[in-house]
């Protein structure tokens, strides 16, 4: 995989997990002994299929959920946080600015305090003048958008990001890819994301951590060498071809190291 290089880049991680396992109350063990690090300016991505716990391990690191073994140990406490949920998940009867403002409300900011940050987080994502709006005039990639300037109006270190744009259109996916990788770089964000398509899993990340199967664990680390920025220009280009292929082989192997261990199980 010439395109390709296993990640070797030195230095005191942002966030380490060690051997995290999470088995729920029905005695599924979703994640299966997680060892990962997360650096300062990552864009990572979780790269597996349906089921293998991406989604369980960023609600960790989220702190939505607590292990059941191993630990998550940040480097100097765990940094604010901004949550991008796989549905928008805004509030039908209120505006597009107090959907944004919601987090800085739930921190005591009034919604005339709040003002200078909505408009910001909204200047972001391109939704400046539709504050008054409420979601059912918003297309969904509109109010996906929405769901983003939530997120980042309290001006999060860290934002997490589980599968925002599985439901959208190609049209609108490719779009938000592209300006997702634009506020990544310009706000100097570390984004851990989650989906379960290569394709987009190559066109955004600094670095892939494939999963296999549940209970998921970390098949191997891959980093994504193409510079930044990058645009369709490259989304066509025969070294992003050839990496999809690569991490889709990777992700084959991922699969069927799940297979033969369920078989041993078994």
């Amino acid at each position: 995989m010439s395109a390709m290089r296993e990640d070797e880049e030195g230095g005191q991680p942002l966030l380490s997990l060690r051997c995290v396992v999470k088995t729920f109350s029905n005695r599924v063990t979703g994640v299966g002994g997680v060892d990962l690090a997360l650096r300062d300016g990552d864009f990572l991505t979780l790269l597996g299929p349906s089921g293998c716990g991406k989604s369980t391990v960023l609600r960790m690191i989220a702190g939505l959920l607590s292990p059941t073994a191993g630990s998550l140990d940040w480097r100097q406490g765990m940094p604010d946080i901004g949550f991008v949920f796989q549905e928008p998940t805004l509030l039908p009867w209120a505006s597009v600015f107090d959907n944004v403002w919601l987090p800085l409300r739930l921190r005591g900011v009034s919604r005339g305090h709040a003002g200078p940050a909505v408009a910001q987080a909204l200047e972001l994502v391109r939704l400046s003048g539709f504050e008054a709006a409420v979601p059912r005039e918003l297309s969904g990639g509109m109010k996906m958008r929405v769901s983003i300037a939530r997120a980042l109006a309290t001006k999060p270190r860290l934002l997490l990001m589980d599968e925002p744009f599985a439901a959208l259109d190609e049209i609108n996916r490719f779009r938000l890819n592209g300006d997702l990788l634009d506020l990544w770089r310009e706000q100097s964000l570390t984004v851990v994301f989650v989906t379960h398509s290569v394709f987009e899993s190559v066109f955004l990340s600094s670095r892939i951590a494939v999963m296999t199967g549940r209970p998921g664990r970390i098949h191997r680390e891959i980093a994504v060498d193409a510079p930044f920025p990058r645009d369709e220009a490259f989304r066509t280009s025969p070294p992003y071809a050839a990496l999809c292929r690569d991490v889709s082989h990777v992700l084959g192997e991922a699969m069927n190291a799940a297979a033969g261990d369920a078989r041993v199980r078994a």
